[in-house]
């Protein structure tokens, strides 16, 4: 089976060949014969009914300042691809949003991984809130008072801006700090949106999880330590990937939260968990591949690849005839 394969992404020459999981899929959709076509998501727009964008025929190889070749530009309508790969980074803007609803008009006749409508319905912070068995105690308000009783109620707190990624703006406000008014003014000023407010899980310095979970199946994991002095575990922050195998706890959580990702075509997600503590649920462009990768002597990509030409596969034999 050869598919056209559409990779909406940032651009690829500014990528990190050892670190990106995009990257990653990209060889492997190469490797099982799939032709490629980049593009940015500012290069995708909607005119009379159809969706286009401007793509260029992508090659990829593992050589680093080398890693792809990219071809002439040329316009295509995206109902002419089998497969898009929505893979931009966050964040979770109105950009972002707009890039989802001009995905679903293509989707599911060509397969766009993840779902744009769950991806636009599930924003990491949010998402997680249905599963409030999970998650560790958390506020999400606007309303300075609401915020200032749960301090009162946990003492030793974490802040962070509700679409926020890569551990950008998270505070970590201890019960002696006296700077939480002139930390809410600031977010006030960033900001239109809530803040997130959840307990400080003292387990973090022991690491944050990050679980890769495929078609709603647990598929690998790494913890993410964060440096000395630092409450983010985030690797953009400067956290240490180091292996690592699920509890029996994570595997529940897992259990607990797969047949809803499955169900809503996220294919491709990763979670954090703290301690015992789902934390997020990440469906934008997930990381952590080839970390795992490395840590397991696996193909995480190649598993991914299954589960979506299994989808595509489907897809095919449901169509009317």
């Amino acid at each position: 089976m050869s598919l056209a394969v559409g990779i909406q992404m940032d651009p690829i020459e500014g990528i990190d060949i050892d670190a990106d999981s995009t990257f990653v899929l990209a060889l492997e959709a190469q490797r099982r014969g799939h032709a490629l076509f980049h593009y940015l998501p500012r290069d995708l727009f909607f005119r009379e009914g159809r969706v286009y964008a401007r793509v260029r025929p992508l090659k990829v190889r593992r050589k680093r300042g080398d890693h792809a070749n990219l071809g002439a530009p040329e316009l295509i309508d995206l109902a002419t691809l089998d497969i898009v790969l929505m893979r931009q980074d966050p964040p979770f803007d109105m950009a972002y949003i707009t890039a989802t609803h001009l995905l679903e008009h293509v989707h599911p006749e060509t397969l766009v991984v993840n779902d744009p409508v769950h991806v636009r319905n599930a924003p990491e912070k949010l998402f997680v809130t249905h599963f409030e068995e999970l998650m560790p105690p958390t506020l999400i308000s606007s309303d300075r008072e609401s915020i200032l009783d749960f301090r009162k109620a946990h003492r030793d707190i974490i802040v962070k801006p509700l679409y926020g990624n890569g551990g950008a703006g998270v505070f970590h406000v201890k019960p002696e700090d006296d700077n939480l008014n002139a930390l809410l003014e600031l977010f006030t000023q960033l900001y239109r949106e809530p803040v997130i407010v959840q307990r400080y899980l003292p387990e973090v310095r022991q690491g944050d999880k990050r679980i890769i979970l495929i078609d709603g199946e647990p598929a690998g994991a790494i913890n993410r330590v964060p440096a000395a002095g630092e409450a983010r575990s985030n690797m953009h922050a400067g956290g240490r990937p180091m292996k690592a195998t699920l509890t029996v706890r994570e595997r529940e959580i897992c259990e607990a939260i797969g047949e809803a990702l499955k169900s809503r075509g996220l294919v491709f997600v990763g979670i954090d968990v703290i301690g015992d503590y789902l934390t997020e649920i990440n469906v934008t462009s997930p990381t952590g591949l080839q970390e795992i990768n490395r840590f397991d002597g696996v193909q995480l990509e190649a598993r991914i690849w299954d589960r979506i030409e299994d989808r595509f596969g489907t897809r095919q034999l449901a169509r009317p005839m």
